[in-house]
Formats: structure tokens, C-alpha cells, sequence
């Protein structure tokens, strides 16, 4: 971003209030925040902040608000990392926004802190999880303390899963009183007519993957990394398919890892019934060809992709950690065992392998949990009163004193 931004040069009682989003890339935004954004932009006057090289692609989704594109890399890359806070701050400091929302950590450091130092008034920041819970040592304290830095120069905190900001505030990261959890929980919600029970669907997958008709799928959904727990998938699946000659595993998402050989090496046994696909752009597609969803993660803010597996009906097998245990009832809607224990893994898919009627109890209640507990209208709904309550707490507090009453 090399082109200077006029000041907005406006009356704040007269006109509608800027609201900046700052993401890391487009998966997000398109991922999470495409209701929002269109919602807010209905009150709200919204920029959208993000690397991309098409800064027209939200109106792909019938959504028209002004885009701007800065390189947020999700990796550490210093002189990067300095351009990208030095063109936020100007922009901030140019357009003089109300609030700027951040979302993921990189992008929500850079923003927290440009909106700081250019001093927009309200700068909020949603954690869905933290990546130095897997760390040990240097490593770890560093990752830590960016994250308490970015929640201290925040002023409103939002946590996407009650046991994380539990476990946020207990670990000293956020303060009680400046985080919160928008309804029951998630960063977005789930689109219910998006994902749902699909027999068109699952019929069109099974067939496209070979996958024998009354054959358990067992999917993996999300990006490949050692952390979502997939080496552990693997070698549960390797067990069970020596065993049982009708399950088979389906694993979706960007290999960020290069994870791929290691999986099909794992599974080498039953390789003919394991199906790796790159990316998807429907994963409601996936989902609704699923009998069992997978994440046997070692961390995880909330765990989005189960209630979206839950809006199709699909049961989860699931880690037992905070975020998790938000997205699964224990038993009511799914199974969870203690990260890294690849026999109760194991022990969880083939009980639900063998039992088709355990299988339906639970998808059924987990569907009924995700309608009731999770739709987007509710979420989107439950951020909109956010800002106003934060925003109306702001003009008060910018109100001259001899206006007060």
C-alpha cells in the first residue's frame, strides 16, 4: 500500500461510524466473516483490511465495502512486518476509524498496535487460540507474551469459547473484565442452510472418491499440521482398517506441513480406502458424505468444524481440551479422549465404526445442539449489540463535559 489516504474529515454525530477489519488473507474473511462484514456494513461505514491481490473479491458474495490490501504474512518476517504495521498506521491515523476488529494473531498484533499508537479509540481483537500452548521453553514465553501484549493494548477482547478464555484468564493473558464470549460461544457461528444433511451430497462425494456406498467415512477437515493431531489420526486408522474392511478415512486441507508422505506411510496398509484432498471450497459437500468428523487436536480455540459437521448431522471424535469441550458434549453429541492417546482414539472410532445406531443418536443431538446453540443470525446478531455497547461507551466518554447531564 504506497498511495497516501485523505482524512476523513467528518462529524462524528453526523456521520456513521468507520468500523476497519484487519485479517491476515482472504480464507479468512471468507472462512468466518462474510456475515458479519455484510451486517456491520449495513450500519456501518467498513473497510476491510487483508493481503490479496483482488481487493474486489468480496463482491463475489454480493458484499461491497472498501478493500485494501496489506501484506500480513502468518509468518514471522520482520522488515515485512514492519511495513505492514507502518502502512496500518497510516491508514488508521488517515481515516480516523472508530474501531478496528482484528482477527488471528499476526494481523491482530499489527492492528492492535498501529490502532494504539495511532490512537483509534476502540481497538478489539478476537483470540481462536493460541499457538505457544504447544511450545516449550524461549519459544514458548515469547509467543506468550506477544499474545498478553496484544490483549493489554486491546481495549475489548473477545474469546471464541468460554473454557479458553477460562484458561486465558488463569494463565494471566486477558483480565476478566476485558474479555468476553459472544453468545454461547464461536467466532462466526454456523450457516445453517449452508450446512446440513445432503444425501445429493454425500451420494456425489462417495462416488467422486470411490468410496463404497455403505462404507465410514471417518474426515479430517482443516489445515495439515502436527498440532490438529493428523500423524494421530493416521495410526488410529491404520489400526482400525486392519480390523474392519468398511472404514475409510478422508483427509481434506492444505498440507501447510508437507505431511502428506507421512500420512499415506502410516496408512500404507490401507491405502486403497485413505482419499487426500488439497482444498475444497464446499466443505458442507464433505461434511455431508462424512459418518464421523475427526479433530484430535492439541489445541484449539473453539473448533468451528465440528458444529459445522454437527449442522450436517455428523458426530465428532474430538481431543479433549479447552475449545473442544465447547464444541462437543461429552457422550451427548460426540466422543473425546485426552490428546495424544492414540489408543482411546482408536478405542472412539471403532466403537462408532461398529455401531451405526450410536452414530445416528449422536448426530441427531448434535445437529439439534448446532441449530439451537450456534446459528450465524445469533453470533452476528450478539457482535452487532458488542458495538454498540462498546461505541456508545466511547462517544460518552468523548462527550465534552458540558454536554453531560
Amino acid at each position: 500500500m504506497d498511495r497516501p489516504y485523505p482524512p476523513a474529515g467528518r462529524n462524528v454525530t453526523a456521520q456513521r461510524k468507520r468500523v476497519c477489519f484487519v485479517v491476515a488473507n482472504e480464507i479468512t474473511a471468507t472462512a468466518f466473516l462474510l456475515d458479519q462484514i455484510r451486517e456491520v456494513a449495513a450500519q456501518y461505514e467498513v473497510c476491510v483490511v487483508l493481503n490479496t491481490r483482488n481487493p474486489s473479491f468480496l463482491g463475489a458474495y454480493g458484499i461491497t465495502v472498501e478493500v485494501v490490501s496489506v501484506r500480513i504474512e502468518r509468518r514471522i518476517r520482520p522488515l515485512v512486518d514492519l511495513k505492514a504495521l507502518f502502512a496500518l498506521w497510516r491508514l488508521f491515523r488517515a481515516r480516523r476509524f472508530d474501531l478496528v476488529h482484528s482477527v488471528t494473531p499476526k494481523a491482530g498484533l499489527l492492528a492492535v498496535l498501529a490502532g494504539f499508537l495511532a490512537h483509534v479509540p476502540r481497538r478489539l481483537h478476537v483470540f481462536t487460540g493460541q499457538v505457544w500452548v504447544t511450545k516449550a521453553g524461549i519459544a514458548r514465553k515469547i509467543l506468550k507474551y506477544v499474545d498478553t501484549l496484544l490483549a493489554t493494548l486491546a481495549t475489548d477482547v473477545l474469546v471464541d469459547s468460554p473454557s479458553q478464555r477460562d484458561f486465558l484468564i488463569a494463565q494471566g493473558v486477558v483480565s476478566p473484565h476485558k474479555s468476553t464470549v459472544l453468545a454461547r460461544g464461536s467466532i462466526s457461528g454456523v450457516d445453517i442452510a449452508r450446512f446440513r444433511p445432503d444425501n445429493a451430497a454425500r451420494a456425489a462425494i462417495r462416488q467422486e472418491l470411490s468410496v463404497a456406498g455403505d462404507g465410514v467415512i471417518f474426515l479430517f477437515l482443516g489445515r495439515l499440521n502436527r498440532d490438529k493431531g493428523v500423524l494421530d489420526l493416521a495410526a488410529a486408522y491404520a489400526r482400525l482398517c486392519r480390523q474392519h474392511s468398511d472404514v475409510w478415512l478422508i483427509v481434506v486441507g492444505p498440507d501447510e506441513q508437507a505431511l502428506s508422505k507421512n500420512i499415506r506411510q502410516i496408512c500404507e496398509p490401507c491405502a486403497d480406502r485413505v482419499r487426500l484432498v488439497d482444498y475444497t471450497s464446499e466443505p458442507e459437500r464433505f461434511m455431508a458424505a462424512a459418518d464421523v468428523f475427526c479433530l484430535p487436536s492439541y489445541r484449539e480455540g473453539f473448533g468451528t468444524v465440528v458444529i459445522e459437521a454437527a449442522a450436517c448431522g455428523v458426530p465428532a471424535i474430538a481431543s479433549r481440551i479447552y475449545g473442544l469441550t465447547d464444541a462437543v458434549v461429552e457422550g451427548e453429541t460426540g466422543l473425546l479422549h485426552a490428546p495424544g492417546d492414540v489408543d482411546a482414539l482408536t478405542a472412539a472410532m471403532a466403537r462408532l465404526s461398529a455401531d451405526s445406531g450410536l452414530r445416528r443418536t449422536l448426530g441427531e443431538a448434535a445437529r439439534s445442539r448446532a441449530l439451537a446453540d450456534f446459528p450465524m443470525p445469533a453470533l452476528t446478531s450478539a457482535l452487532l449489540d458488542f458495538y454498540a455497547k462498546i461505541l456508545r461507551t466511547h462517544l460518552k466518554n468523548t462527550t465534552p463535559t458540558s454536554n453531560r447531564r
